[in-house]
């Protein structure tokens, strides 16, 4: 070994970065945390509105899913953080916890521990967050700041005032969303500026002589010792380098990375390991599969008006920003959601309807022409289950990513969605956006079949979680305590062992999964033994 640690943690992200500071608290214990990508030192991470300018930069992993049946053959866009505080530094910045019933169904999958009084605790010892009835006032006091949107678009206040007039009651006009309630969406911003968990929790950590954070650290395996995790390899320099972990391994590379980093290691379906030459340690062969995802249907129409976000980058948006921290560079473009039911008999929603006062065309990889807006339609419970696969033994190589959207038997979730597509439409149609509208931008022309919408106009919501998904069956890859089935000294803590996705976005409960291994870990004391035995 090159050098050696109590703990190694794989994946500074939205798990890994307070995972690390929270094990690094107690100075008995030496913590490596690798990274694959940059340090986030490029300003535009900071810039909230700037995010889509990441999308396939140093900062993002840029992958494609296969082609896509049921969305036309297409192969959709998979951005993800590749930095300092992983997808919380690219992404939109929008904090929705999901329902309480979401974590009633993590409760009966995994136990009490994960149930929704637990991870409530966990929620509220989190934030920082802002009262949007009394200006200033503050509650909580956690790390990570939860904040209304400083400078709000007007075209944000009319679909509000829309999605209301479109039958959808239960919509603030003039506050916060909530994780069951619609309106103006809460942000993960300071002083109008992105604050990512490397800013709530590396930062802080940062004088911590105990605490060694290597950037453009990209894992190949990890090393076994016997049936016990020892320590990881990885490239450094360009130079390959093995670091030893006296006590654990922790990955927190997400829902892609960490499957295909186990099935590196042998841990995985033992024929699909075997087809690449990798020896079997480990024969699971729910790991890469159980893959979800919310899917958004998301049309653009042109704006009458000049108000959107298109001229965000302008001259003088940069010196408001650059000078006050406020205009249309504070925007995460999400400014607002409301929640819909596909069928009204369903207890609880299973749509979420997405504002952004800007041009979200061609996936977000296109700015377009003109000032826009879009509403999205997003399918927020899933039955369609995808897999992540190896493409290749080398692990510079991307791994096969098939979320199957809309393949489920039953047709169901091509279903829901459509109904989405048909809330969008409605919405669009009422008075109060109405006045704003101009022509189709996404689909270009006349309003097509719903159904034909969604076949053309979905991709990623950028949630991918369960392709390690913890429970109590024998068959999950991890235990309730995080713990990889089937080895020793390995624990996974990140989005991939969400048991069932959630009405909500993934990155705050990434966030908890972290936190929670933190808890789980920190119960435990390293042994002297394993320190002393341990290459």
């Amino acid at each position: 070994m090159d050098d050696s640690f109590d703990y190694i943690i794989v994946g500074a992200g939205a798990s890994g970065a307070p995972l690390a500071e929270r094990l690094s608290a107690d100075p008995a214990r030496s913590v490596l945390l690798l990274e694959a990508g940059p340090a986030d030192s490029d300003p535009s991470i900071r810039v909230p509105a700037a995010y889509l300018s990441l999308f396939g930069g140093p900062f993002d992993w840029a992958r494609r899913t296969v082609p896509q049946r049921g969305l036309g053959g297409r192969e959709i866009y998979w951005p993800a953080g590749r930095t300092l505080g992983g997808s919380s530094s690219v992404n939109a910045m929008m904090w929705v916890r999901g329902f309480p019933e979401d974590y009633d169904a993590w409760e009966r999958l995994a136990g009490p521990e994960w149930g929704r009084r637990a991870v409530t605790r966990c929620f509220d010892a989190l934030e920082d967050r802002e009262d949007p009835l009394a200006a200033g006032r503050r509650t909580g006091g956690g790390p990570m700041p939860v904040r209304m949107q400083r400078d709000p678009n007007p075209l944000t206040a009319a679909f509000l005032a829309a999605a209301q007039e479109a039958g959808l009651t239960e919509v603030s006009v003039d506050g916060y969303a909530t994780a069951e309630r619609g309106g103006r969406t809460a942000v993960t911003q300071r002083e109008g500026a992105r604050f990512s968990t490397a800013d709530a929790f590396l930062r802080p950590a940062a004088g911590r002589t105990n605490l060694t954070v290597r950037t453009g650290a990209a894992a190949r395996r990890v090393l076994f010792t016997g049936r016990r995790a020892s320590g990881v390899e990885y490239l450094h320099g360009g130079r390959l380098v093995a670091s030893g972990a006296r006590a654990e391994v922790v990955l927190c590379g997400g829902a892609v990375n960490t499957p295909q980093l186990l099935k590196l290691s042998g841990i995985g379906p033992a024929r699909e390991l075997r087809r690449f030459g990798i020896p079997v340690l480990a024969n699971r062969p729910e790991v890469g599969r159980n893959l979800a995802d919310h899917l958004v249907t998301m049309r653009v129409v042109a704006s009458r008006e000049p108000i959107s976000l298109f001229d965000a980058a302008s001259a003088r948006e940069m010196v408001r920003y650059g000078r006050y921290r406020r205009g249309k560079l504070t925007s995460n473009l999400g400014e607002a959601y409301t929640f819909a039911r596909s069928d009204p008999s369903l207890a609880l929603p299973d749509l979420e309807l997405l504002f952004a006062p800007g041009p979200y065309l061609e996936e977000g990889l296109t700015l377009g022409e003109g000032h826009a807006f879009s509403v999205g339609a997003v399918l927020l419970q899933p039955h369609s289950r995808g897999e992540v696969r190896l493409n290749s033994p080398d692990p510079a190589e991307a791994p096969l990513i098939d979320p199957r959207y809309l393949s489920d038997r039953r047709g169901a979730d091509r279903a829901a969605l459509t109904a989405g597509a048909r809330w969008i439409e409605k919405v669009l149609a009422a008075p109060s956006l109405a006045r704003y509208a101009g022509g189709n931008l996404q689909p270009a022309g006349a309003a097509a079949d719903p159904d034909a919408v969604v076949e053309s106009c979905s991709h990623s919501l950028y949630h991918p979680v369960a392709t390690c998904r913890m429970g109590r069956d024998p068959a999950s890859v991890v235990d309730p305590e995080l713990r990889v089935r089937g080895v020793e000294g390995l624990r996974i803590a990140d989005a991939s062992v969400i048991p069932q996705i959630i009405r909500g976005h993934t990155c705050a409960p990434a966030i908890v999964v972290g936190l929670r291994a933190a808890d789980l870990i920190g119960s435990r004391p390293v042994r002297r033994r394993e320190m002393e035995t341990a290459p």
